[in-house]
């Protein structure tokens, strides 16, 4: 009897939602049009919902939705504006809350249960330690049949720049490490500034919005027509937090005035520490404008020519690669964040102040070179997509399943890989371990004391009655505390 045929089953969770422009918002979107553009796969976006009270925190321009149905409207049209084929998968949400004090929005409750049983295949989970930290649930292990980590966020260079930041890193890496290991089958960084993890490997999942690559291709038939294609200077686009390089561009702006006398830059950000950066702008005795956040595909920006970002704190920074795409010379540290960019020759890279001058006045005196063919594949989305299906090892599925096979041939596959891994990477021993370990995680995670001793939001063990309302879930009844006996006293 044949078996029936269907489609493989990725379900992609991730940390963040537009309108929140940020990594983890952005690039799982992408991805997840690009796996299901052929038809071949099933792809669902499970991202966060967050309740009114919530999203007024955390989106800009005063965005808000009243439903999770108008909320994927507005997704799948922000996406279709910049996509030229259909949006071919699937959005669901999961219970979020927005904590204030991490700026994240933090999962609540079993997030893996948005996934029906019957398409449990594969999992990719966007930042796989944030979705794990305080995950009380079902192993996602013993739950889907492959799980895919990629780290987005470089968490220990954030933490160190805190009060006690050495320590926190310290107790933050074996965290990290601890979730990851248990949770993750495969695991991807994007670039070798984040932490090691087991099981992991290097490799740049990430493309850019095809705007970009339309707005450089504008610039280089104006070059070819002999028209000057840039007239403007530099310029800077970010979160505005000190960590998001603001720190390290003030400072050797500081430390170079002198050198750089005559440079006018342009900032362009929003952000909790807007104020206090504005004011050390207008110390410098340079020409530094700080301007509110827009999209960096905006037309304003289009003009140019140079992208200085030294930040060290991205693990592979999507607006340099954005300023690429439109032909722009990028002026930024020769840090591993940056390692995929040196590929181009208008990424121009300095190892200290000295460096950071004479590249930025370079820049500044000539014209981009002009990006091949080859070099705007690499940028985009179809050749990010071609790295994460081999860096996933999706292809492994089989001779003519291509990731969509019966459910018989998915089943196999599944075996197949659990026996590579325990071949591989793991004794029995080692797997009850494994379990071991990941179940005094979950003893951990459902204790609400330890929860918030580890940093989750109070209360953010199982979802509260209005995100129930808003998601259709069924609210769970407090458990009561047990009865105390009477005795002869009372």
């Amino acid at each position: 009897m044949e078996t029936e045929w269907r489609r493989q089953h990725i379900a992609i969770f991730t940390t963040a939602s537009l309108p929140w422009l940020t990594g983890t918002a952005v690039n799982p979107l992408f991805r997840a049009a690009y796996l299901a553009k052929d038809g071949k796969r099933h792809v669902t976006l499970v991202i966060p919902w967050l309740t009114l009270q919530h999203q007024v925190l955390v989106y800009p321009n005063n965005i808000t939705f009243n439903s999770p149905s108008e909320h994927e409207a507005y997704l799948r049209q922000w996406l279709e504006e910049r996509i030229s084929f259909p949006v071919g998968f699937e959005i669901r949400f999961y219970p979020g809350k927005f904590a204030t004090d991490k700026r994240s929005i933090l999962p609540v409750g079993d997030i893996s249960d948005v996934i029906a049983d019957e398409d449990v295949d594969i999992a990719v989970l966007e930042e796989p330690e944030h979705l794990t930290w305080f995950h009380h649930g079902k192993s996602w292990k013993a739950r889907f049949n492959y799980v895919i980590g990629i780290i987005h966020t470089n968490y220990l260079e954030y933490v160190r720049r805190e009060k006690n930041g050495r320590l926190k890193a310290f107790l933050l890496k074996y965290m990290n490490s601890w979730v990851v290991g248990i949770y993750c089958h495969k695991v991807i960084r994007l670039s070798a500034a984040t932490q090691e993890y087991p099981r992991s490997m290097v490799c740049n999942v990430h493309g850019v919005n095809p705007k970009f690559l339309e707005i450089g291709l504008r610039k280089l038939e104006r070059q070819k027509l002999q028209e000057q294609p840039f007239t403007k200077g530099a310029y800077y686009i970010g979160k505005m937090v000190w960590s998001k390089g603001y720190k390290d561009l003030l400072k050797l702006l500081r430390n170079h005035q002198k050198e750089l006398a005559g440079l006018e830059v342009d900032l362009y950000g929003h952000g909790e520490d807007s104020d206090q950066i504005t004011e050390a702008a207008r110390k410098l005795d340079l020409t530094i404008r700080v301007h509110p956040g827009r999209d960096h595909a905006d037309p304003i920006f289009h003009d140019y020519k140079v992208f200085l970002n030294p930040s060290t704190t991205d693990v592979v920074c999507t607006t340099t690669a954005e300023a690429l795409a439109m032909g722009k010379i990028v002026v930024c540290a020769d840090h591993p964040s940056n390692e995929f960019f040196k590929q181009f020759p208008n990424c121009r890279v300095y190892v200290d102040g000295k460096g950071f001058v004479r590249e930025t006045l370079k820049a500044l005196g000539e014209q981009p070179s002009q990006l091949t063919d080859q070099q705007r594949h690499q940028l985009s989305w179809e050749a990010a997509t071609e790295r994460f299906v081999k860096a996933a090892e999706l292809e492994e599925a089989g001779p003519g399943m291509d990731m969509g096979s019966s459910k018989g041939s998915s089943e196999s596959w599944a075996l197949s890989k659990k026996m590579e891994f325990a071949s591989t990477s793991m004794n029995n021993v080692g797997r009850r371990l494994e379990e071991m370990s990941a179940y005094l995680h979950k003893l951990a995670s459902g204790n609400e004391a330890s929860r918030r001793a580890f940093g989750a939001i109070p209360g953010s063990l199982e979802p509260d009655e209005e995100l129930c309302r808003d998601l259709g879930l069924t609210l769970k009844p407090k458990p009561k505390p047990p009865s105390r006996k009477r005795s002869k006293l009372d």
